[in-house]
């Protein structure tokens, strides 16, 4: 790896991103590269830390820090509340496509992948990505997806979206608790995410179900305006299952 980062550098990237080990942690920063966040257990149960390099002053600069601090001290301060009921779930199908395309098309103006287009979401459902859904009269509500890597025996909880009418009562920890619990069946033991900092409730939802929060990515994604700063968050599935 680090014999590619001066070559990295030299494309037209405004920010390069390096998911590296521990022991390469020293050698990069003497590149140059900042240290932005851990997630824990990444590579089969060892810790990954989140290198980056900055090549445009605009890509580096987050004019939301400060809000996302109090919205972050605000998350780990909260009383977690109990999850009553079980709303009527399932796992996501590829016959799907269409009504969770027109679900991430109405919750988000700007996404980091085309989820608003059916033949997409199929091909990530035939890449090993699984999806589990919240319905009510027949529409779903709500969803959301993992996203495996086998290699690692980890996967990112991704494509939170739930419509607005239906964000209480603890909708998305419903479905990534379904999902955890589908990981382990596939022997993925660890889990990992990124959330919008600019939102108390998916950053409570992580924080509830007991991931450690593990640093903010600057201007990380375009998603649901315009750029955004992420948080990280991690958990390690087998830490309290019986």
């Amino acid at each position: 790896m680090i014999s590619h980062i001066h070559s990295l550098f030299t494309e037209e990237y405004t920010k390069c991103i390096i998911i590296a080990k521990e022991g390469d942690v020293t050698r990069l920063l003497s590149f140059g590269l900042s240290y932005e966040g851990i997630i824990r257990h990444y590579f089969c149960g060892v810790d990954a830390h989140v290198m980056t390099k900055y090549r445009d002053n605009w890509r580096r600069n987050s004019q939301t820090w400060k809000d996302e601090d109090l919205i972050l001290e605000g998350v780990l301060t909260k009383t977690c509340s109990e999850l009553n009921g079980k709303p009527l779930m399932r796992p996501g199908r590829e016959s799907d496509a269409v009504a969770l395309a027109e679900l991430y098309n109405e919750v988000f103006a700007v996404y980091p992948t085309p989820m608003d287009e059916p033949a997409y979401i199929r091909k990530v459902m035939n890449e090993d990505t699984i999806f589990h859904v919240l319905e009510k009269n027949g529409r779903i509500i709500s969803a959301a997806s993992a996203e495996m890597n086998r290699k690692y025996n980890n996967a990112e909880i991704t494509d939170c979206a739930t419509l607005p009418n239906y964000r209480k009562g603890g909708t998305m920890r419903h479905l990534i608790t379904e999902l955890e619990k589908r990981l382990l069946n596939e022997e993925i033991y660890y889990a990992y995410s990124i959330a919008r900092s600019l939102s108390f409730g998916m950053n409570a939802v992580f924080h509830h179900l007991n991931y450690d929060y593990g640093g903010r990515l600057i201007n990380n994604v375009r998603i649901y305006q315009d750029w955004e700063n992420m948080n990280l968050w991690s958990k390690s599935l087998t830490c309290g299952a019986e």
